[in-house]
């Protein structure tokens, strides 16, 4: 079974960037991933300008992008307005995300886990019949910055909640980089059991440098959804430490070698990677192949 790989570079990507993306640039990129070959590419935040002034212009990101019909065009919202302005953007499917942290949650949303539930079933009611496809993302699956470890016993119990509310799909993501091989391999396979199914991404950071290791080990207990970031930029900005994303081109770069099933091409990820520096002003951006060329790429004597 082939690998998806699912782009996040313009939402979780960029929102982290200090120097504004002019809007022309963010639709550019998209266009040019979605011809890379990639299942999903989650375009935009429908969140407050003032918390994210990043993705400010989520409206028009979102409408002027060229479709193409074997990409998923994914918007993340926090509450039922944003849903609504995702609908009307006329995206495929919106993301919901709660925090497994309580404290992080708070600090992210400003919402206890009760009030986002009910703000998802609100929301769940209102896109039911429109063929939106919802996903519910578990942030701070593996670990919270605030609070150390999460019970994968809570975990499971927002997952359970998530498949209540008649949820798509589902994502576990390693907010911070605090996950590691043989925690992601058992809990990815326990959810899998369980969520039945019901499709399963990883949202991996490589905070501490344990990201494709952890990639390898979901695939271990067989998952076969994966986000991941051009350049491996990204991080969320209501946690501390938090830092990149997997980098798709490194991603993709590996699976090449390993021979590995997927539909990505290679070469047109590094081609967007190498633009990255003009786009966001900074060439300090942690992918490496992009840097030390593929393992094909040799050198004369």
């Amino acid at each position: 079974m082939p690998i998806h790989i699912q782009e996040v570079i313009p939402r979780d990507g960029f929102q982290m960037e200090k120097k504004f993306i002019p809007t022309e640039d963010k639709i550019n990129i998209i266009n040019k991933i979605s011809r890379t070959g990639v299942s999903k590419i989650e375009v935009t935040s429908f969140v407050s300008p003032k918390a994210v002034p990043q993705l400010s212009d989520a409206e028009e990101v979102a409408k002027n992008i060229e479709r193409n019909k074997d990409v998923t065009y994914v918007g993340l919202v926090a509450n039922l307005r944003g849903a609504e302005r995702a609908m009307n953007a006329d995206l495929d499917e919106i993301n919901l995300v709660m925090s497994a942290s309580a404290s992080h949650n708070k600090k992210n949303v400003n919402k206890t886990h009760e009030e986002s539930l009910e703000g998802f079933s609100k929301i769940a009611a209102h896109i039911k019949g429109s063929g939106i496809k919802i996903n519910g993302t578990v942030a701070t699956a593996f670990g919270c910055p605030f609070e150390g470890a999460i019970s994968e016993k809570a975990v499971m119990g927002f997952i359970r909640k998530y498949i209540d509310l008649g949820m798509d799909s589902i994502t576990l993501a390693d907010t911070t980089g605090m996950a590691n091989p043989s925690q992601i391999k058992r809990f990815a396979a326990e959810v899998k059991d369980y969520a039945g199914e019901i499709p399963l991404t990883l949202h991996l950071h490589d905070t501490r440098g344990m990201g494709l290791a952890n990639l390898i080990a979901g695939m271990e207990a067989g998952v076969t959804r994966f986000d991941s970031a051009i350049g491996g930029i990204g991080g969320c900005p209501f946690a501390p430490g938090a830092s990149g994303n997997i980098c798709t081109e490194d991603v993709v770069h590996m699976f090449g070698e390993m021979g590995i099933s997927h539909t990505a091409d290679l070469d047109q990820l590094i081609s967007i990677s190498k633009e990255l520096p003009d786009i966001i002003g900074r060439s300090d951006y942690p992918g490496q192949v992009v840097k030390a060329g593929k393992v094909s790429d040799l050198h004369e004597f």
